[in-house]
């Protein structure tokens, strides 16, 4: 890792794990679009919230998601990549689907809060993985430059985002673990 000069995780599958009932949270979500009488797009809760913004239900669908996910990071388990964060001369950046309160629960739960310079969530910016949005803002407010940052995640979502920013990329693991 002293290749480069920043070093950016995905957080849930590479840092912690979080422990929230996805399905639930579909649930959830799909309770959202039939309170607003609306059918639930896609094949999913991530297709439920791209389409959120299109049919005005963004802000609940957004804060039903939010809530599993802040309790989820309380109750999270630290995974073995936590504990080989580089030495502080590498910049440490935080960009996750996740949102960025969760995210930050998350790290002070382990912590590993003073480790981390910058926590990019899927709230902090107006796109999502696999947008590169998300990681450029990260890499910009670590101050370097794209080829000089190493994006580590756990999914071919991960991959994707690191090639479309022209970050390099590494799996945590043997390879995608699913989103």
């Amino acid at each position: 890792m002293t290749d480069y000069d920043a070093v950016v995780y995905d957080l849930d599958g590479t840092l912690v794990h979080l422990d929230v009932d996805w399905e639930a949270v579909e649930r959830e979500v799909r309770g959202v679009y039939h309170a607003a009488d609306l059918e639930p797009p896609g094949n999913g809760l991530w297709d439920m919230l791209e389409a959120a913004s299109e049919l005005d239900v963004a802000d609940d669908v957004e804060a039903a998601i939010a809530e599993y996910e802040r309790a989820g990071a309380r109750r999270s388990r630290r995974l073995p990549r936590a504990d080989e964060l580089p030495d502080r001369e590498t910049q440490i950046g935080v960009c996750s689907l996740n949102c960025e309160a969760a995210c930050r629960i998350a790290l002070d739960e382990h912590d590993l809060t003073d480790g981390v310079d910058v926590v990019v969530g899927r709230d902090t910016v107006s796109n999502q993985k696999p947008h590169p949005e998300p990681l450029l803002k990260a890499v910009a407010e670590l101050d370097v430059a794209p080829d000089r940052t190493l994006f580590i995640g756990d999914s071919a979502t991960d991959e994707r985002t690191a090639d479309r920013a022209g970050v390099a990329f590494e799996y945590v693991g043997d390879g995608p673990s699913g989103v």
